[in-house]
């Protein structure tokens, strides 16, 4: 009787570690590159996420984020299949899939694909308030923090000076600090400006008003307004007034949206459910981050995806009758 005790839960615990290895096997473990950790990209990813994880038993899907240089690394790092997702500006999404711009030496990504758009970015400009700087055209001769390559700050930052005919000889100095830095060098009298594309409010624009005495920078002139008439993925922006310290009155400049991508390689049925995870509980998702307030899922599945949907993402959008 305990010899057949013994093997009765032998193989019990063989069924059940068989059991556990079989879950494990089934766990697909995704990761989403984002930017600095004080943008809004982070939390994005790290809102994704978490809606994405709470229903692991149901899907079996992991999610990670990673803290990386932001767009155009996101991009390449999907096409060279380091990451599954990214979070990227809607004109660098664009770039990408027709091989323009910082991607023309590496030719389209036609494998790029578009899941959902997400929160405004307004190409933000901060500068000390001693340093006499109150529009873009201001900068000149000044020290300015320009962005680390590959990111979405910098690619906008020097397709903005060529529409102007800058060069970075421009300036007195440019750095290239990444953007959880720039704020602390800003207020350290290390630069006398700052420039982000980022959604409001943010963190790292927060850092800079409250820690020392800086002003938003109108970016409005005859080269942002080309740029906005001559693609589709620029659009006129305004910074509303009273949202950060000292800078009580709105700031008129012009701007991109981040955009949600991934790729042909990464299967439908893991895009249908991160999607699903987060317009299902888009409610939730809006209270994450107060950049999220006002998102529309309609506006979401449509507007800044410059490269085709996903094959997964436009199931779900169809089923919930966000696309025709």
């Amino acid at each position: 009787m305990r010899k057949n005790f013994f093997g009765i839960a032998c193989a019990l615990v063989s069924t059940s570690i068989m059991a556990g290895s079989a879950i494990a096997q089934e766990q697909k473990f995704v990761s989403i590159g984002t930017g600095g950790v004080t943008g809004v990209y982070y939390p994005t990813g790290g809102a994704i996420c978490r809606l994405v994880n709470r229903g692991r038993k149901e899907h079996g899907i992991r999610c990670g984020v990673e803290s990386t240089g932001g767009s155009v690394f996101n991009i390449n790092a999907v096409r060279g299949g380091e990451l599954e997702f990214g979070v990227a500006q809607s004109d660098w999404q664009y770039h990408a899939y027709h091989g323009t711009s910082r991607f023309e030496e590496q030719g389209p990504f036609e494998g790029l694909r578009a899941i959902f758009a997400v929160h405004p970015e307004p190409f933000t400009v901060v500068a000390r308030a001693d340093a006499g700087i109150s529009t873009f055209e201001d900068l000149k001769g000044k020290r300015v923090n320009v962005g680390n390559p590959g990111s979405g700050q910098r690619g906008t930052m020097e397709v903005l000076m060529d529409a102007m005919g800058w060069t970075m000889g421009d300036f007195a100095l440019s750095s290239e600090l990444q953007a959880a830095e720039q704020s602390q060098a800003l207020c350290d009298n290390n630069i006398d400006a700052m420039v982000y594309t980022v959604g409001h409010p943010s963190g790292s624009i927060q850092e800079a008003t409250t820690s020392c005495d800086s002003v938003l920078v109108t970016v409005q002139n005859d080269a942002t307004a080309k740029l906005i008439a001559d693609n589709p993925y620029y659009r006129a922006a305004t910074i509303p007034g009273g949202m950060y310290r000292g800078n009580d009155e709105d700031v008129a400049t012009f701007g991109v949206g981040a955009t949600f991508v991934s790729s042909t390689d990464v299967p439908d049925d893991i895009v249908y459910e991160v999607v699903k995870a987060v317009f299902e509980n888009i409610d939730q998702f809006r209270g994450l981050h107060p950049a999220f307030a006002n998102l529309d899922p309609k506006e979401m599945a449509t507007e800044g995806l410059s490269a085709p949907l996903h094959a997964g993402a436009e199931r779900y959008f169809r089923e919930a009758g966000l696309i025709d």
